[in-house]
Protein backbone atom coordinates (compact mmCIF):
# COMPACT_ATOMS: atom_id res chain seq x y z
CA UNK A 1 0.00 0.00 0.00
CA UNK A 2 1.58 3.48 -1.04
CA UNK A 3 1.95 5.82 1.62
CA UNK A 4 0.93 9.71 0.26
CA UNK A 5 -1.00 12.29 1.50
CA UNK A 6 -3.87 13.89 -0.75
CA UNK A 7 -5.77 16.99 0.43
CA UNK A 8 -7.20 19.72 -1.96
CA UNK A 9 -8.38 22.74 -0.16
CA UNK A 10 -10.62 24.50 -2.96
CA UNK A 11 -12.11 28.03 -3.87
CA UNK A 12 -14.81 25.89 -6.12
CA UNK A 13 -15.30 22.52 -4.73
CA UNK A 14 -17.15 21.94 -8.16
CA UNK A 15 -14.45 22.03 -10.42
CA UNK A 16 -12.05 19.15 -8.35
CA UNK A 17 -13.16 15.96 -8.72
CA UNK A 18 -11.29 14.12 -5.18
CA UNK A 19 -9.38 10.95 -4.98
CA UNK A 20 -12.25 10.00 -2.29
CA UNK A 21 -14.59 10.08 -4.79
CA UNK A 22 -13.29 8.38 -7.76
CA UNK A 23 -12.68 5.35 -5.35
CA UNK A 24 -16.74 5.51 -4.60
CA UNK A 25 -15.93 5.52 -0.76
CA UNK A 26 -18.12 7.59 1.67
CA UNK A 27 -16.43 11.27 0.84
CA UNK A 28 -18.26 13.32 3.43
CA UNK A 29 -17.69 11.35 6.65
CA UNK A 30 -14.00 9.67 5.43
CA UNK A 31 -12.47 13.61 4.40
CA UNK A 32 -14.31 15.43 7.28
CA UNK A 33 -12.71 12.90 10.31
CA UNK A 34 -9.22 12.97 8.35
CA UNK A 35 -9.24 16.89 7.81
CA UNK A 36 -10.19 17.05 11.57
CA UNK A 37 -7.21 14.94 12.56
CA UNK A 38 -4.76 16.51 9.96
CA UNK A 39 -6.07 19.95 11.82
CA UNK A 40 -5.44 18.31 14.97
CA UNK A 41 -1.68 17.35 13.91
CA UNK A 42 -1.53 20.80 12.44
CA UNK A 43 -1.97 22.74 15.96
CA UNK A 44 0.01 20.17 17.77
CA UNK A 45 2.74 20.84 15.89
CA UNK A 46 2.24 24.20 15.75
CA UNK A 47 2.03 24.84 19.63
CA UNK A 48 5.02 22.47 19.87
CA UNK A 49 7.19 24.65 17.69
CA UNK A 50 5.71 27.94 18.26
CA UNK A 51 6.76 30.64 20.07
CA UNK A 52 4.44 32.69 20.45
CA UNK A 53 2.93 34.64 23.70
CA UNK A 54 -0.33 33.49 25.12
CA UNK A 55 -2.11 33.53 28.08
CA UNK A 56 -0.30 31.50 30.02
CA UNK A 57 3.25 33.03 29.18
CA UNK A 58 1.57 36.74 28.69
CA UNK A 59 3.63 39.50 31.04
CA UNK A 60 1.62 42.54 29.56
CA UNK A 61 -0.91 44.48 31.28
CA UNK A 62 -4.11 45.92 29.55
CA UNK A 63 -3.39 48.94 28.33
CA UNK A 64 0.10 49.25 27.11
CA UNK A 65 1.62 50.05 24.14
CA UNK A 66 2.84 47.63 22.13
CA UNK A 67 4.92 47.65 18.51
CA UNK A 68 4.29 45.47 15.73
CA UNK A 69 5.60 45.21 11.93
CA UNK A 70 3.68 43.21 8.88
CA UNK A 71 5.76 39.96 7.47
CA UNK A 72 5.11 38.78 4.72
CA UNK A 73 5.75 34.98 3.71
CA UNK A 74 7.06 34.09 -0.30
CA UNK A 75 4.08 32.58 -1.90
CA UNK A 76 2.07 33.60 0.57
CA UNK A 77 -0.99 36.33 -0.03
CA UNK A 78 -0.83 38.09 3.05
CA UNK A 79 1.04 39.48 5.24
CA UNK A 80 0.71 39.20 9.33
CA UNK A 81 1.66 41.32 12.16
CA UNK A 82 4.55 40.39 14.78
CA UNK A 83 5.91 41.98 17.59
CA UNK A 84 8.68 43.40 17.25
CA UNK A 85 9.92 43.17 20.63
CA UNK A 86 13.67 43.93 21.13
CA UNK A 87 15.09 43.60 17.29
CA UNK A 88 16.14 46.89 15.44
CA UNK A 89 14.15 46.20 11.83
CA UNK A 90 14.39 48.33 8.45
CA UNK A 91 11.61 48.26 5.48
CA UNK A 92 12.34 44.64 3.41
CA UNK A 93 15.00 43.22 5.63
CA UNK A 94 14.65 39.51 5.88
CA UNK A 95 13.17 37.90 9.08
CA UNK A 96 13.05 34.05 10.50
CA UNK A 97 9.45 33.99 11.83
CA UNK A 98 6.35 30.71 12.89
CA UNK A 99 4.32 30.93 10.16
CA UNK A 100 1.58 28.44 9.48
CA UNK A 101 3.86 26.11 7.67
CA UNK A 102 6.57 26.37 10.01
CA UNK A 103 9.91 28.74 10.50
CA UNK A 104 10.15 30.00 7.83
CA UNK A 105 12.40 33.39 5.77
CA UNK A 106 10.18 36.14 5.91
CA UNK A 107 10.71 39.66 4.87
CA UNK A 108 9.33 43.09 6.36
CA UNK A 109 6.34 44.14 4.60
CA UNK A 110 5.52 47.51 6.80
CA UNK A 111 6.50 50.26 8.97
CA UNK A 112 6.19 49.73 12.75
CA UNK A 113 3.12 50.40 14.38
CA UNK A 114 1.42 50.14 17.88
CA UNK A 115 -1.34 48.47 19.32
CA UNK A 116 -2.73 48.72 22.80
CA UNK A 117 -2.61 45.10 24.25
CA UNK A 118 -5.76 43.30 25.07
CA UNK A 119 -6.75 40.14 25.46
CA UNK A 120 -7.84 39.92 21.99
CA UNK A 121 -4.68 40.14 20.07
CA UNK A 122 -3.80 36.80 21.94
CA UNK A 123 -1.74 34.62 20.33
CA UNK A 124 1.43 37.59 19.65
CA UNK A 125 3.53 35.84 16.92
CA UNK A 126 7.15 36.85 18.03
CA UNK A 127 9.92 37.47 15.36
CA UNK A 128 12.49 34.75 16.02
CA UNK A 129 15.41 36.53 15.09
CA UNK A 130 17.15 38.64 12.06
CA UNK A 131 17.88 36.48 9.20
CA UNK A 132 21.67 35.62 8.35
CA UNK A 133 23.82 34.58 5.55
CA UNK A 134 23.18 31.29 6.40
CA UNK A 135 18.97 31.39 6.33
CA UNK A 136 19.52 33.07 2.91
CA UNK A 137 21.47 30.29 1.41
CA UNK A 138 19.13 27.30 3.00
CA UNK A 139 16.36 29.46 1.34
CA UNK A 140 18.01 29.56 -2.13
CA UNK A 141 18.66 25.47 -1.57
CA UNK A 142 15.03 25.31 -0.97
CA UNK A 143 13.58 27.58 -4.08
CA UNK A 144 16.07 25.39 -6.18
CA UNK A 145 14.38 22.14 -5.04
CA UNK A 146 10.68 23.43 -5.90
CA UNK A 147 11.58 24.29 -9.49
CA UNK A 148 12.84 21.10 -9.51
CA UNK A 149 9.63 19.63 -8.40
CA UNK A 150 7.84 22.38 -10.49
CA UNK A 151 9.63 21.12 -14.38
CA UNK A 152 8.80 17.43 -12.94
CA UNK A 153 4.63 18.38 -11.71
CA UNK A 154 4.92 20.07 -15.40
CA UNK A 155 5.92 16.81 -16.95
CA UNK A 156 3.50 14.85 -15.64
CA UNK A 157 0.55 16.87 -16.55
CA UNK A 158 1.80 16.97 -20.47
CA UNK A 159 2.12 13.43 -19.82
CA UNK A 160 -1.30 12.50 -18.88
CA UNK A 161 -3.14 15.38 -20.61
CA UNK A 162 -4.60 17.23 -17.95
CA UNK A 163 -6.15 20.28 -18.20
CA UNK A 164 -5.11 22.14 -15.41
CA UNK A 165 -2.30 25.16 -14.71
CA UNK A 166 0.39 24.35 -12.01
CA UNK A 167 1.05 27.94 -10.98
CA UNK A 168 4.11 27.21 -8.09
CA UNK A 169 5.12 24.82 -6.04
CA UNK A 170 5.58 25.50 -1.54
CA UNK A 171 8.62 23.01 0.32
CA UNK A 172 7.51 23.09 3.93
CA UNK A 173 8.04 21.32 7.06
CA UNK A 174 11.90 20.84 6.58
CA UNK A 175 11.49 19.05 2.97
CA UNK A 176 9.22 16.41 3.87
CA UNK A 177 6.22 18.24 2.44
CA UNK A 178 5.57 19.71 -1.19
CA UNK A 179 2.35 21.52 -1.86
CA UNK A 180 1.26 21.88 -5.35
CA UNK A 181 -0.73 25.01 -6.33
CA UNK A 182 -2.51 24.95 -9.29
CA UNK A 183 -5.48 26.65 -11.35
CA UNK A 184 -8.18 24.48 -13.60
CA UNK A 185 -11.56 25.42 -15.59
CA UNK A 186 -13.00 21.79 -14.88
CA UNK A 187 -13.16 18.61 -12.68
CA UNK A 188 -9.35 16.86 -13.05
CA UNK A 189 -8.42 13.13 -12.12
CA UNK A 190 -4.49 13.71 -10.83
CA UNK A 191 -4.91 9.93 -9.08
CA UNK A 192 -1.90 9.49 -11.51
CA UNK A 193 -0.30 12.53 -10.87
CA UNK A 194 0.15 12.56 -7.34
CA UNK A 195 1.40 8.65 -7.33
CA UNK A 196 4.16 9.65 -9.68
CA UNK A 197 4.76 12.53 -7.62
CA UNK A 198 5.18 10.52 -4.71
CA UNK A 199 7.49 7.89 -6.36
CA UNK A 200 9.82 10.92 -7.52
CA UNK A 201 9.96 13.56 -4.48
CA UNK A 202 9.72 10.92 -1.91
CA UNK A 203 7.75 13.08 0.28
CA UNK A 204 4.01 14.46 0.96
CA UNK A 205 1.94 15.39 -1.85
CA UNK A 206 -0.36 18.45 -1.19
CA UNK A 207 -2.31 19.81 -4.29
CA UNK A 208 -4.24 22.79 -3.68
CA UNK A 209 -6.37 24.68 -6.09
CA UNK A 210 -6.38 28.39 -6.05
CA UNK A 211 -7.94 31.34 -8.14
CA UNK A 212 -6.46 33.31 -10.58
CA UNK A 213 -6.20 36.31 -7.76
CA UNK A 214 -5.11 33.97 -5.44
CA UNK A 215 -1.72 33.16 -8.22
CA UNK A 216 -0.72 36.65 -9.00
CA UNK A 217 -0.23 37.43 -5.25
CA UNK A 218 1.70 34.56 -4.33
CA UNK A 219 4.05 35.10 -7.99
CA UNK A 220 4.20 38.74 -7.99
CA UNK A 221 3.82 40.64 -11.60
CA UNK A 222 3.98 44.25 -12.38
CA UNK A 223 0.43 45.99 -13.18
CA UNK A 224 -0.32 48.48 -15.36
CA UNK A 225 0.55 51.16 -13.73
CA UNK A 226 4.51 50.46 -13.74
CA UNK A 227 4.19 49.00 -9.47
CA UNK A 228 3.92 46.06 -8.37
CA UNK A 229 0.97 44.77 -7.59
CA UNK A 230 -1.24 45.96 -4.85
CA UNK A 231 -2.37 42.11 -3.65
CA UNK A 232 1.13 40.92 -3.49
CA UNK A 233 2.61 43.84 -1.58
CA UNK A 234 0.47 45.47 0.91
CA UNK A 235 -3.19 44.53 0.64
CA UNK A 236 -4.58 42.27 3.33
CA UNK A 237 -7.80 40.94 1.36
CA UNK A 238 -8.66 41.59 -2.02
CA UNK A 239 -11.19 40.58 -4.87
CA UNK A 240 -15.07 41.44 -4.13
CA UNK A 241 -14.76 43.86 -7.23
CA UNK A 242 -17.63 45.29 -9.21
CA UNK A 243 -18.58 47.13 -12.08
CA UNK A 244 -20.56 49.44 -10.14
CA UNK A 245 -17.68 50.79 -8.77
CA UNK A 246 -15.69 51.15 -11.98
CA UNK A 247 -19.29 53.34 -12.91
CA UNK A 248 -18.59 55.20 -9.37
CA UNK A 249 -15.20 56.45 -10.56
CA UNK A 250 -16.12 56.81 -14.22
CA UNK A 251 -13.84 54.75 -15.08
CA UNK A 252 -14.28 53.52 -18.87
CA UNK A 253 -15.53 49.76 -19.33
CA UNK A 254 -13.02 48.50 -21.01
CA UNK A 255 -11.34 45.32 -20.62
CA UNK A 256 -7.27 46.19 -21.10
CA UNK A 257 -8.30 49.20 -18.79
CA UNK A 258 -9.66 47.62 -15.58
CA UNK A 259 -8.52 44.46 -15.85
CA UNK A 260 -5.11 43.43 -13.79
CA UNK A 261 -2.25 41.08 -15.03
CA UNK A 262 -4.56 38.32 -13.38
CA UNK A 263 -7.83 39.48 -16.08
CA UNK A 264 -10.08 40.00 -13.22
CA UNK A 265 -11.18 43.52 -12.14
CA UNK A 266 -8.03 45.49 -10.30
CA UNK A 267 -7.71 45.29 -6.62
CA UNK A 268 -7.12 49.14 -6.19
CA UNK A 269 -10.87 50.16 -7.53
CA UNK A 270 -12.10 48.33 -4.43
CA UNK A 271 -9.78 49.90 -1.83
CA UNK A 272 -10.21 53.92 -4.06
CA UNK A 273 -13.88 53.84 -3.97
CA UNK A 274 -14.40 55.01 -0.62
CA UNK A 275 -12.77 58.04 -1.90
CA UNK A 276 -14.74 58.65 -4.93
CA UNK A 277 -18.21 57.80 -2.86
CA UNK A 278 -17.28 60.45 -0.32
CA UNK A 279 -16.38 63.23 -2.92
CA UNK A 280 -19.98 62.38 -4.80
CA UNK A 281 -21.85 63.89 -2.35
CA UNK A 282 -20.78 67.32 -2.81
CA UNK A 283 -21.39 67.01 -6.11
CA UNK A 284 -24.81 66.40 -8.39
CA UNK A 285 -25.29 63.60 -10.29
CA UNK A 286 -24.44 63.61 -13.97
CA UNK A 287 -27.77 64.75 -16.36
CA UNK A 288 -29.50 66.63 -13.61
CA UNK A 289 -30.61 70.03 -13.87
CA UNK A 290 -29.09 72.38 -11.37
CA UNK A 291 -28.99 75.76 -10.29
CA UNK A 292 -26.03 77.15 -8.68
CA UNK A 293 -24.95 79.39 -6.19
CA UNK A 294 -23.92 82.55 -9.06
CA UNK A 295 -27.69 82.03 -10.42
CA UNK A 296 -26.80 80.14 -13.62
CA UNK A 297 -29.06 77.02 -14.29
CA UNK A 298 -28.47 74.03 -16.33
CA UNK A 299 -27.70 70.74 -16.96
CA UNK A 300 -24.98 68.85 -15.70
CA UNK A 301 -22.76 67.34 -18.61
CA UNK A 302 -19.53 66.02 -16.39
CA UNK A 303 -17.69 65.40 -13.20
CA UNK A 304 -14.01 65.41 -12.21
CA UNK A 305 -14.49 64.03 -8.85
CA UNK A 306 -10.38 64.07 -7.48
CA UNK A 307 -10.73 67.88 -8.20
CA UNK A 308 -14.46 68.55 -6.99
CA UNK A 309 -15.63 70.04 -10.23
CA UNK A 310 -18.26 70.32 -12.80
CA UNK A 311 -19.21 70.83 -16.20
CA UNK A 312 -22.27 72.32 -17.08
CA UNK A 313 -24.60 73.30 -19.97
CA UNK A 314 -26.53 76.20 -18.89
CA UNK A 315 -30.11 77.44 -20.32
CA UNK A 316 -27.99 80.70 -22.37
CA UNK A 317 -25.61 78.38 -24.43
CA UNK A 318 -22.81 78.52 -21.84
CA UNK A 319 -20.78 75.32 -21.00
CA UNK A 320 -18.70 76.37 -18.11
CA UNK A 321 -16.57 74.81 -15.46
CA UNK A 322 -18.25 75.38 -11.41
CA UNK A 323 -16.00 74.31 -8.09
CA UNK A 324 -17.96 71.92 -6.24
CA UNK A 325 -19.06 74.43 -3.62
CA UNK A 326 -20.99 76.19 -6.40
CA UNK A 327 -23.77 73.16 -5.74
CA UNK A 328 -26.01 73.21 -3.20
CA UNK A 329 -29.06 70.63 -3.03
CA UNK A 330 -31.22 73.23 -1.04
CA UNK A 331 -31.27 75.59 -4.09
CA UNK A 332 -33.42 73.78 -6.80
CA UNK A 333 -35.10 75.56 -10.51
CA UNK A 334 -38.60 76.24 -10.62
CA UNK A 335 -40.77 73.35 -11.05
CA UNK A 336 -42.06 74.89 -14.35
CA UNK A 337 -38.32 75.37 -15.33
CA UNK A 338 -37.89 73.61 -18.92
CA UNK A 339 -34.54 73.56 -20.06
CA UNK A 340 -33.75 73.97 -23.68
CA UNK A 341 -33.99 71.17 -26.07
CA UNK A 342 -31.73 72.91 -29.02
CA UNK A 343 -29.17 75.62 -29.32
CA UNK A 344 -28.24 77.66 -32.43
CA UNK A 345 -24.56 77.62 -30.92
CA UNK A 346 -22.59 76.86 -27.98
CA UNK A 347 -19.85 78.74 -26.58
CA UNK A 348 -17.08 76.81 -24.19
CA UNK A 349 -16.03 78.92 -21.63
CA UNK A 350 -14.41 75.72 -19.37
CA UNK A 351 -11.15 78.10 -19.09
CA UNK A 352 -12.16 80.15 -16.30
CA UNK A 353 -13.24 77.85 -13.03
CA UNK A 354 -16.45 79.70 -11.18
CA UNK A 355 -16.44 79.44 -7.50
CA UNK A 356 -14.32 79.13 -4.61
CA UNK A 357 -10.94 77.81 -6.01
CA UNK A 358 -10.81 80.95 -8.30
CA UNK A 359 -11.63 83.63 -5.38
CA UNK A 360 -8.56 81.32 -3.57
CA UNK A 361 -6.33 82.02 -6.72
CA UNK A 362 -7.47 85.50 -6.57
CA UNK A 363 -6.19 85.72 -2.80
CA UNK A 364 -3.02 84.31 -3.67
CA UNK A 365 -2.81 87.45 -6.49
CA UNK A 366 -3.38 89.57 -3.83
CA UNK A 367 -0.85 88.22 -1.53
CA UNK A 368 1.79 88.07 -4.71
CA UNK A 369 1.18 91.90 -5.06
CA UNK A 370 1.33 92.55 -1.69
CA UNK A 371 4.82 90.90 -1.20
CA UNK A 372 5.85 93.13 -4.11
CA UNK A 373 4.83 95.99 -3.13
CA UNK A 374 7.03 95.15 0.33
CA UNK A 375 10.35 94.39 -2.13
CA UNK A 376 9.89 97.76 -3.90
CA UNK A 377 9.39 99.58 -0.42
CA UNK A 378 12.62 97.68 0.89
CA UNK A 379 14.08 99.13 -2.37
CA UNK A 380 12.77 102.62 -1.89
CA UNK A 381 14.13 102.79 1.65
CA UNK A 382 17.98 101.32 0.73
CA UNK A 383 18.42 103.92 -2.04
CA UNK A 384 16.95 106.64 0.10
CA UNK A 385 19.66 105.85 2.69
CA UNK A 386 22.82 105.63 0.66
CA UNK A 387 24.69 108.49 -0.08
CA UNK A 388 24.70 110.13 -3.12
CA UNK A 389 27.69 111.48 -4.83
CA UNK A 390 26.67 115.28 -4.38
CA UNK A 391 26.20 114.71 -0.81
CA UNK A 392 29.78 113.14 -0.38
CA UNK A 393 32.23 115.55 1.00
CA UNK A 394 35.63 116.10 -1.29
CA UNK A 395 38.12 114.46 0.95
CA UNK A 396 35.59 111.18 0.64
CA UNK A 397 35.36 111.38 -2.85
CA UNK A 398 39.42 110.68 -2.70
CA UNK A 399 39.60 108.25 -0.68
CA UNK A 400 36.84 106.66 -2.52
CA UNK A 401 39.17 107.09 -6.02
CA UNK A 402 41.74 105.70 -3.79
CA UNK A 403 39.89 102.40 -2.78
CA UNK A 404 38.43 102.14 -6.29
CA UNK A 405 42.14 102.02 -7.79
CA UNK A 406 43.04 99.36 -5.63
CA UNK A 407 40.09 97.24 -6.80
CA UNK A 408 41.23 94.72 -9.53
CA UNK A 409 39.83 95.52 -12.66
CA UNK A 410 37.16 93.92 -14.05
CA UNK A 411 36.80 90.93 -16.62
CA UNK A 412 35.41 93.71 -19.35
CA UNK A 413 38.90 95.81 -19.18
CA UNK A 414 40.80 93.02 -19.81
CA UNK A 415 39.10 91.56 -22.60
CA UNK A 416 39.03 95.30 -24.19
CA UNK A 417 43.08 94.92 -23.61
CA UNK A 418 43.06 91.71 -25.23
CA UNK A 419 44.49 91.23 -28.51
CA UNK A 420 42.50 89.38 -30.81
CA UNK A 421 42.69 85.56 -31.91
CA UNK A 422 42.38 85.26 -35.61
CA UNK A 423 43.46 89.24 -36.35
CA UNK A 424 46.91 88.65 -37.67
CA UNK A 425 49.37 92.29 -38.67
CA UNK A 426 49.37 93.00 -42.26
CA UNK A 427 52.34 92.98 -44.65
CA UNK A 428 52.60 93.94 -47.79
CA UNK A 429 51.50 90.90 -48.92
CA UNK A 430 47.97 91.10 -47.95
CA UNK A 431 48.30 94.91 -49.21
CA UNK A 432 48.69 93.65 -52.73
Amino acid sequence: MELYSLKVDAMQDDNIKPAEDMENNSPSQETGNKDKKDNKKKKDKFKAHSTDITEENCSYSSGEALTFVNIRFPGNAKAQPFLVDNHILSYRQKVMAMSDRGVTMGYVNSLTFEKTYSKGLLPIRKILRIATDEDVQKQKDQVESELKAENICLKYIKQYKLNMTLTHVEIMQFGKKAVFYFNAPERVDFRDLVKSLVSDLKMRIELRQITVRDRSAAIGAIGACGRQCCCSSFLKGYGNVSIKMAKNQSLALLPNKINGVCGQLKCCIRYEDDVYSEKRKNLPEEGFIIKTQNGDTGKVLRLQLLAERFTMLTDKGQKRLYDGSQYDRNIRPPRDYHFPNRFDHIVDETSELIGKAKEKDLELREIGEDERDLTNFIEKERSATSITKQEVDPEQAGNKEQVDSEKPKSNNSRSRNRRPRNRRPKTDNNKS
